[in-house]
């Protein structure tokens, strides 16, 4: 029993080593001391059920007091490591703290979600689409004859077989109109691929907004009225608009809607080449061929459709001179157009009542 009761008093003396020890010597320690196989404490009370009942109580009493000793100064050393870890020595803690820095809505985004609010309380729906689209939908329901020249400037990015990623949100429409009769009302935003260059003007992939009308009466009055309200929305409220002829194969007839240059009010400048007005969207009334197409009797029914490019309205409304700055990333340039109290990104969802896109629902389309 005196070779077992002078194991324990050596084992107590090691206490003292738990405090300084860093992490790998602690876990040596621990399965030196309290090992399940080999620990020297752990050998000490396997030799308990061999002793004599007294010295067995004696013995097994110190033992376990050891035991629970040897576990609270081990967690305690584990606890302060963990501390030590999280502070580092390095840290000067009074240092004050950096701003915390948050992200916000891309400005191409906040454009987007303005427009689809504006067009909301006209009372349009927003719906969304694939960005993969067989031909059907995206040109030969929408009118576009096969290899009629009109193709050229939209055959684009083809997937395989007559799968491609969409040129424009057009093919929402359609798919509308198959599964919804008139009235209906929708805008659509999305994105849209096309084999354009990269440059100050252009990009091979870009955001595109659709709106879309079919309803019993609608005239070219309603056309200009509706889209005439909206540059007044987005703009000023004295902003002058203008539409001249043009050709789309799914509307007739079709025009370019201008607005009264932002820049320099209308006098010409650079921007809009010297003629006071720059083009914003392309629209026109509802072939009536892409009503038969999706069984809609247009006889009875009429419409009218446009499509926009938000990047060209967010570099109207900011003088932004070059389209590859929504694409760099560059938080230098995006942070200037952050909303809030001037902090960047201090928008979140609900701030702005944003809308959720979603695919078209029963109650919403023609609502």
């Amino acid at each position: 029993m005196s070779d077992l009761l002078a194991a324990l008093d050596s084992l107590r003396e090691r206490l003292n080593e738990v405090p300084q020890a860093d992490e790998r010597r602690l876990q040596e320690l621990k399965t030196e001391l309290l090992g399940r196989r080999a620990g020297a404490l752990t050998e000490i009370l396997k030799a308990l059920p061999s002793l004599d009942p007294d010295e067995r109580k004696r013995v097994g009493g110190k033992a376990n007091a050891l035991k629970r000793e040897l576990e609270h100064a081990i967690e305690a050393r584990e606890s302060g490591l963990k501390r030590d870890a999280a502070s580092p020595a390095d840290v000067d803690l009074t240092m004050p703290g950096r701003r915390q820095w948050r992200g916000g809505l891309h400005i191409v985004t906040q454009i987007v979600d303005e427009i689809c609010e504006v067009f909301k309380d006209l009372g349009f729906a927003r719906v969304v689409g694939p960005e993969a689209e067989t031909e059907r939908y995206n040109f030969y329901a929408l009118n576009f004859p096969k290899d009629h020249p009109a193709l050229d400037a939209q055959d684009s990015f083809y997937l395989g077989g007559d799968v491609l990623l969409r040129t424009h949100t057009s093919p929402v429409q359609i798919r509308t109109l198959e599964h919804y009769p008139p009235p209906i009302r929708i805008v659509t935003p999305g994105r849209c691929y096309r084999r354009d260059p990269f440059d100050a003007s252009h990009s091979p992939v870009f955001e595109q907004i659709e709106g879309f009308a079919v309803d019993e009466g609608i005239s070219f009055v309603d056309f200009k009225a509706t889209l005439a309200t909206f540059a007044r929305r987005i703009f000023t409220p004295t902003t002058k608009v203008r539409f001249r002829p043009s050709f789309f194969p799914f509307t007739e007839p079709s025009a370019e809607m201008d607005v009264q240059c932002q820049i320099c009010g209308g006098s010409g400048c650079a921007a809009c080449k010297g003629t006071g007005w720059m083009e914003i969207l392309g629209s026109g009334m509802v072939h009536p061929a892409v009503l038969e197409q999706c069984k809609v009797d247009s006889e009875k029914y009429t419409g009218f459709a446009w499509g926009m490019g938000p990047e060209r309205i967010a570099m109207l409304r900011h003088g932004i001179p070059d389209i590859r700055l929504f694409f760099d990333s560059d938080v230098r340039f995006l942070e200037q157009f952050a909303q809030g109290s001037g902090e960047w990104g201090v928008v979140r969802d609900g701030e702005r009542n944003r809308t959720t896109p979603h695919s078209p629902l029963p109650g919403e389309v023609g609502q």
